[in-house]
């Protein structure tokens, strides 16, 4: 059995309002809340994707009262890092005292949290490691084309962090992922020396809005409770009305929604495990409750799963 024994997350200190994007873009505020939901997301100035990441997991490292020397996998899902070697998961591991774990970075998209808290829940489950640190971290503003009024308004820095130990209660449901590769350039980030994000925005709207509520539900079934147990859903923070679309076709009246997006932007893989964090934090899901995770992004992949909360 395996379940999330504590959760971590940070964001940067510098706040940028959409009355700040005017100065930069042909915008306004009405425009970007009313196709977006978002009015400010967080940017890091002297901040590193590895820096970003190690603050999160050392918050989840330190509530889980766990030994560093006891974590035996940490897994960073980016698509944002600049460092290809070494990892930005070694590079935590380092900082954080973990000795021995293998480490290695993931790159989903979006989706990159969820399938690597699947990956760590499949390793501790097979025995390989007791415990593992999951992270999602990204550094958007570092691949943004400012000059681009579509995409620029959309993104932002933070991270958020997991770790998943054995033992019970089992609080972490079967994964189901996959993938549409013949999409796969709906949303890119291509140019290895100088990347920027770039999507087709009405594309990504419509598949997100129309064909993945199967797959949410299908987790819930699968972890064998319905959609109107669940006390929270948690999807890729993308776009409030992406966000409430999707959410409309589950049958959860009693879920509390995360709607992080509207304060930090899209942080693609961080945006899940940072919307979780906080809604724990504030205890706004008591602990022990069932909570859908569901992301989505580039590629066009998904993974998703039910959780118990810390």
């Amino acid at each position: 059995m395996t379940r999330i024994s504590a959760l971590g997350h940070h964001q940067p200190e510098h706040v940028m309002t959409n009355e700040d994007l005017t100065r930069l873009v042909d915008t306004s505020d009405e425009w970007i809340v009313r196709r977006t939901g978002i009015s400010a997301r967080r940017i890091a100035r002297d901040e590193s994707v590895t820096d970003l990441a190690a603050a999160a997991a050392g918050k989840a490292l330190a509530g889980s009262g766990i030994d560093p020397a006891a974590i035996g996998q940490v897994i960073v899902a980016t698509c944002s890092a600049i460092d290809r070697v070494p990892s930005i998961a070694a590079q935590v591991a380092g900082r954080l005292g973990i000795p021995d774990a293998v480490a290695f970075d993931l790159n989903n998209g979006c989706a990159g949290f969820t399938t690597a808290l699947a990956t760590a829940d499949h390793t501790v489950r097979a025995g390989a490691a007791r415990h593992a640190l999951v992270i999602g971290a990204e550094k958007m503003s570092d691949v943004t084309d400012w000059s681009d009024r579509t995409s620029c308004v959309l993104l932002g820095d933070g991270a958020g962090a997991a770790v998943v130990s054995a033992g019970e209660p089992d609080g972490i449901g079967p994964v189901v992922w996959g993938s549409d590769p013949a999409r796969r350039d709906t949303v890119r980030m291509r140019d290895a020396w100088q990347p920027r994000f770039a999507q087709d925005g009405q594309s990504v709207f419509r598949w997100a809005t129309t064909e993945l509520a199967p797959f949410a539900r299908e987790a819930c079934e699968r972890a064998g409770i319905g959609t109107h147990d669940l006390a929270g859903i948690v999807t890729h923070q993308a776009n409030l009305r992406i966000i409430e679309a999707l959410v409309r076709q589950l049958d959860a009246p009693q879920a509390v929604v995360a709607q992080d997006v509207v304060e930090s932007g899209n942080t693609s893989a961080a945006s899940v495990p940072l919307a979780l964090a906080k809604l724990v934090e504030r205890r706004a899901v008591p602990a022990g409750a069932p909570v859908l995770l569901f992301a989505f992004g580039g590629g066009l992949s998904w993974a998703g799963q039910v959780v118990r909360c810390p």
